[in-house]
C-alpha cells in the first residue's frame, strides 16, 4: 500500500453558487487516523463525500489508496469503507441478515458472506443479538453494526462521518475501543466528529476546517501548544455578572487576550500569563464589584484550539 493513503489538493465545491470548499488540502499517512474538525456547515461531510466518490468536486484533485477519486471511482470504492452520519442498516432485518446482505452486495458468495458476518458479529460484540431485528437494538448497538457493515469487505481505508453523534458516554467509549482496534490492525481512518475529546483521544493528527479551507493540521499536542501555555478560568458567583466581567476586563489595564465568556457555566476564561496577570485580573473584577467563586489555571485543550481557529466564524 502507498505510504500516503489519502491525499487531497485544492478541493473546491459550491452549491447553488455558495462556496462550501475553497481549496482543501489533506494528507493522511497509511495506518494513521486523521480527525477532521470544524463548525457546522464548514465542509467536513462534503469533503468526505468527495473522497468517497459520492460527490464530484468542482476543482482540485484527490487520491484514495493511490486511485484518483474522479477517474478511478470504482477502484476507490473497492478500497474503502464508509460509515455515514445516517445508519445504513435495515431495521426489519436481523444483525446477521444485514451483514450477510452486505456480503452479497460485495459479491462474497453465500458461504463467505455468512463466515464474514459471523466474524464481524464477534468482533463488534454483537453475537448475542445477531438474530434479533435491528429495530430492537440500542443506539450504540446500531452504530456498531453500521461500522461492522462498512468492514464487510475488509477495507484498507475507512471513513467515519460523526460515528458517535447521539450516543451515550458508555456507547461512545465502546465505539472508541473498536476504532482503536481497527487502527492497531493497520486500517487508515478519516474521522469527522463534533466531539473534541474524541479527536484528542483517537487522532494521530487533527485538521481543522473553517470557511472552506484547512485552518490547521497538526498533532493534538502541537495544536494545543499554539494556543499558549495555560488558560485562566474564573467562575463567578452570579451568571448575570459574566457580560459585565467581559466588559471590565476588555477595558481594564490587564491583558484580556483570548477572552471567552460562558454565562451558563458562570465562567470567564482568558490566556493565562503568570501570577501578576492573575492579580491584575482579580483586581479589575473586585473594583467592578464582581465576586469570584473559583480560580483555575488550565493547560490548553482542543476546545481552546477550536475556538481560536474558528473565531472568525
Amino acid at each position: 500500500m502507498h505510504d500516503v493513503a489519502i491525499r487531497a489538493r485544492g478541493l473546491s465545491k459550491s452549491f447553488g453558487g455558495t462556496p462550501v470548499l475553497t481549496g482543501v488540502d489533506l494528507t493522511v499517512p497509511a495506518g494513521s487516523l486523521l480527525a477532521l474538525l470544524g463548525p457546522n456547515g464548514s465542509g467536513k461531510t462534503t469533503t468526505v463525500r468527495i473522497l468517497t466518490t459520492l460527490l464530484a468536486a468542482d476543482g482540485g484533485t484527490a487520491t484514495v489508496g493511490g486511485h484518483d477519486v474522479a477517474r478511478e471511482s470504482v477502484a476507490v470504492r473497492r478500497t474503502i469503507g464508509l460509515t455515514a452520519q445516517q445508519a445504513t442498516v435495515d431495521d426489519l432485518l436481523t444483525g446477521r441478515e444485514n451483514l450477510e446482505l452486505f456480503g452479497g452486495l460485495y459479491h462474497l458468495g453465500g458461504r463467505a458472506a455468512r463466515r464474514r458476518a459471523g466474524e464481524l458479529l464477534d468482533r463488534f460484540d454483537l453475537s448475542a443479538a445477531a438474530n434479533r431485528r435491528v429495530a430492537t437494538y440500542s443506539g450504540g448497538m446500531r452504530r456498531r453494526l453500521d461500522l461492522a457493515a462498512s468492514m464487510v469487505a475488509a477495507p484498507r481505508i475507512l471513513f467515519l462521518d460523526e460515528p458517535t453523534t447521539g450516543l451515550d458516554p458508555r456507547s461512545r467509549a465502546e465505539l472508541w475501543t473498536v476504532i482503536r482496534e481497527l487502527l492497531a490492525a493497520g486500517t487508515t481512518i478519516l474521522l469527522t466528529t463534533q466531539y473534541l475529546e474524541e479527536a484528542d483521544q483517537l487522532a494521530d493528527r487533527i485538521a481543522v476546517i473553517d470557511n472552506g479551507r484547512v485552518a490547521a493540521d497538526d498533532t493534538p499536542a502541537a495544536l494545543k501548544r499554539q494556543v499558549g501555555s495555560e488558560r485562566l478560568a474564573l467562575r463567578l458567583a452570579r451568571a448575570e455578572d459574566v457580560p459585565r466581567a467581559g466588559a471590565a476586563l476588555s477595558a481594564g489595564p490587564g491583558d484580556a487576550a483570548g477572552l471567552r465568556l460562558d454565562a451558563d457555566a458562570r465562567e470567564v476564561t482568558l490566556a493565562g500569563q503568570g501570577p501578576d496577570h492573575l492579580r491584575r485580573t482579580l483586581d479589575v473584577l473586585h473594583r467592578a464589584g464582581i465576586p469570584v467563586e473559583h480560580v483555575d489555571l488550565r493547560t490548553p485543550t482542543l476546545d481552546d484550539v477550536f475556538f481560536e481557529l474558528t473565531a472568525a466564524a
